[in-house]
């Protein structure tokens, strides 16, 4: 399993393309075809990057769901909303479309975030505005989000 590392900051431009820095393209290329799916995310007003194998492995979870069960296909539908499969282009850059763009509120500044196997897309002030939490904010929230958790040698 392989993780995204860093965070940067960069521009978007009218035309909805997002220049990539050289470090973050040379992680995306460690990805088998280069195919990525970028989505709205669940929680807040950004965007997510999944490279595609990350991608069909969560949907073989989704797809497993009975679509019977309304709450299920509700979800589905929901969570698949606007999903885009995009390629960097010979310049390094993401193409955004339209929809995800104003779903995420960006304007110019951006900031591209790694989350593990996927990244983030931010506008520069809403990416500010989230991490901006107090020291003992997140030592709470790390204390309750990590605080039982084994750090034993396989667990690393």
């Amino acid at each position: 399993m392989k993780n995204f590392i860093g965070t940067y900051e960069c521009r978007i431009d009218d035309k909805g393309r997002l220049k990539l820095p050289a470090a973050l393209v040379k992680q995306m290329g460690d990805f088998d075809d280069g195919c990525f799916v970028i989505k709205r995310a669940v929680f807040q007003p950004c965007l997510e990057v999944y490279p595609m194998t990350v991608w069909d492995r969560l949907m073989k979870k989704l797809t497993g769901l009975n679509r019977f069960i309304k709450k299920n296909a509700d979800f589905i539908r929901q969570f698949t909303a606007g999903v885009k499969v995009v390629e960097l282009d010979n310049a390094g850059r993401l193409q955004i479309s339209k929809d995800l763009t104003q779903f995420a509120h960006l304007k110019k500044e951006i900031v591209i975030t790694s989350a593990g196997e996927l990244l983030e897309i931010w506008d520069k002030e809403a990416y500010e505005n989230v991490i901006a939490t107090s020291e003992e904010n997140f030592a709470k929230l790390a204390e309750e989000v990590m605080g039982n958790l084994s750090f034993d040698d396989e667990a690393l």
